[in-house]
């Protein structure tokens, strides 16, 4: 068993750096060809002591009133079609990716207990000293790859404008 014990740890070892490598992959992907959509910010306190300067994202599409009730399911695809500013406006939630009828998107989203949806890209980490820049921030700025995953590439303010 001793002899097996480092082809086993370097097994693992190679299987761990393979699914991250995948994973960076597939974010850059969706970073490079996703849709750009904005999804307007709702309040929330911006700081952190344990962990610096950041913004927890709380989107206003997450606190939209339902349509009908809570949904039955945890996980699922929330359905948003686009203003002509790129702004998300929630249609409605469903648990497959289709159907979807001509100008939507799907992106998935997460149940919280406290009957909130996530739709991912929770906090915005900037350096220290530059909370001031992001203040003014009106909008998260997500890029949404066709399988409905989302990578959050910044903020924008109320003009649309990526903040840099």
């Amino acid at each position: 068993m001793k002899k097996y014990k480092w082809l086993i740890i370097s097994l693992n070892l190679l299987l761990v750096l393979v699914m991250f490598n995948r994973n960076v992959f597939l974010k850059e992907h969706t970073i490079s060809d996703g849709q750009l959509v904005l999804f307007e910010l709702a309040p929330v306190d911006p700081r952190s002591l344990m962990q610096g300067d950041y913004m927890r994202l709380n989107y206003a599409i997450a606190n939209d009133e339902w349509n009908s009730s809570v949904p039955e399911h945890k996980r699922g695809y929330c359905i948003i079609t686009l203003d002509k500013n790129q702004v998300a406006k929630r249609v409605r939630l469903q648990q497959e990716k289709t159907p979807l009828h001509a100008g939507e998107i799907a992106i998935r989203y997460n149940l919280h207990p406290s009957q909130r949806i996530s739709i991912g890209a929770e906090s915005f980490f900037f350096q220290e000293g530059e909370a001031k820049k992001y203040e003014k921030a009106a909008y998260g700025a997500l890029k949404i790859d066709s399988q409905g995953n989302s990578v959050l590439i910044g903020l924008s303010d109320i003009d649309k404008k990526l903040i840099k």
